[in-house]
Formats: structure tokens, C-alpha cells, sequence
């Protein structure tokens, strides 16, 4: 049986090296994201009939997830991956953030999480497990200043990752947390910032090997946790 899995939160650039990756292995790959266009043009273009699977869900909704998930389960059964990869940008410190900038980055990446961990781990305890993977930065382990909102949701979320890890590990589901050093490269990274050379950038496709190699590695006494993902120290300045 084809594995079921959910990119919460697609875009161009690393979320779609995702889908694309994972629908290459076989996978039933359900995309959410609130841009119905993009995710809907992307599903029809998964390797594979019927591998994809455009679910347009605001992350900030507790009733558009659980919905999403529904969507997900009645077209193509339970979950068996879950990449919680959704963030809200809120690139400020703090006499310059608004409670409301705050609260949105929180609720994608903190709440959003949560909410989508809890669908997907309750249809893998009911299986044979599964593997759940959060998408984090530098931020996430070390903050750098002056982006208090992204860098609270970030450490919210590798906390979250470490709990259901302890909690739901023996019971198989693997969960990992991948800390993203570097800049991804994508459709307007490079024009963001001329200033960098291309090697410094980070391939998304390289990275969803990564991920990939993570899901392959469920079910096994050993689980890796995090994985650190740079080509450099030349991108650790960049969240």
C-alpha cells in the first residue's frame, strides 16, 4: 500500500521539492496550503495518476485542518507522513511587533502544528506508526535577534517535536525535527539577494532527499531526531 502523506504548507521552493519527491516514491501526497491555484496546479503535476491531491486549508484554522484531514482521509485513507512545514514570517524584534504579527506567526507554526500532529498521530497509533517531520531554521535553536515572532514559533515547534517524539516513539511513529541553516534556493531567492554567490544556496531537491531518508527510516529501534541541514558556515547567518 502506498504510504499517505500531508505537506502542510506548499510553496514554491522547498514544499513543492517535497510533494514532487514523495510522489516520486510511490506516495499519495495531499498539499495544503491556502493558495488553491498553486497546489492544485502542482497536484496534477505529481509523477503518477492520482498521486496528488490539492486540499486549500488556512494553517490558522483549527476547523479548516481538521476539514483538510477529513478531505485527506476519505480520498486517500489515514496518514502515514506528516511534514508540518508551514511558518508565518514576522521579521521583527520586539518594540517593533505587533500582537497580531505575533499571534499569526504562533498560530501557523505553533497552533497550525499542533493541530495538524494530533490528526495525523491519531490515525498512525492506529496503525503500523508513521513518521512526522517539522521543518525549522537556525532560529529554532539559536536565536539571532530581532525576529522575536518567527523565532518563538520555531522553538514552539521543535519543543512540540521533541514531546511527541518521547511520547509516541515506542509506539512507532517516528518524529524528527530539520534545521534549515542556509538560504533555500527557489524561484525568487536569488534575485533577493544578488549579493549571494549560487553555490551558497541550498537545493531543494537535495533537501527533500533528506526527508525522504527520514520517512524510510520509520519502524526501526533507532529513531534520529534532528537533522541539521547547511552547505556551509557561510549561511549561518541567515535564519
Amino acid at each position: 500500500m502506498p504510504r499517505t502523506v500531508v505537506v502542510a504548507g506548499v510553496g514554491p521552493g522547498l514544499g513543492e521539492s517535497l510533494a514532487r519527491r514523495f510522489a516520486a516514491e510511490g506516495c499519495q501526497v495531499a498539499l495544503f496550503a491556502r493558495t488553491a491555484e498553486f497546489i492544485e496546479e502542482l497536484a496534477a503535476d505529481l509523477p503518477g495518476p492520482g498521486t496528488g491531491l490539492a486540499v486549500p486549508t488556512d494553517l490558522r484554522s483549527v476547523d479548516a485542518i481538521r476539514e483538510g484531514f477529513d478531505t485527506v482521509r476519505a480520498e486517500f485513507g489515514p496518514v502515514d507522513v506528516l511534514v508540518n512545514h508551514a511558518s508565518a514570517a514576522s521579521w521583527s524584534g520586539l518594540l517593533d511587533s505587533s500582537v497580531e504579527g505575533f499571534e499569526q506567526a504562533w498560530e501557523v507554526g505553533g497552533r497550525g502544528a499542533f493541530v495538524c500532529s494530533k490528526e495525523a498521530v491519531s490515525d498512525m497509533i492506529e496503525s503500523d506508526g508513521g513518521t512526522v517531520i517539522f521543518t525549522g531554521a537556525t532560529s529554532a535553536v539559536r536565536s539571532l535577534g530581532g525576529t522575536i515572532g518567527f523565532t518563538a514559533a520555531k522553538f514552539a515547534a521543535r519543543g512540540m517535536a521533541m514531546d511527541i517524539a518521547q511520547e509516541f516513539g515506542p509506539e512507532g511513529v517516528h518524529v524528527a525535527h530539520v534545521v534549515i541553516d542556509g538560504q533555500i534556493d527557489g524561484p525568487d531567492a536569488r534575485e533577493r539577494s544578488p549579493e549571494r554567490s549560487a553555490e551558497t544556496f541550498l537545493d531543494p531537491d537535495e533537501m527533500a532527499a533528506t526527508y525522504w531518508h527520514l520517512v524510510e527510516q520509520d519502524n526501526v529501534d533507532t529513531m534520529p531526531f534532528e537533522v541539521h541541514i547547511t552547505n556551509g558556515p557561510q549561511n549561518t547567518e541567515f535564519l
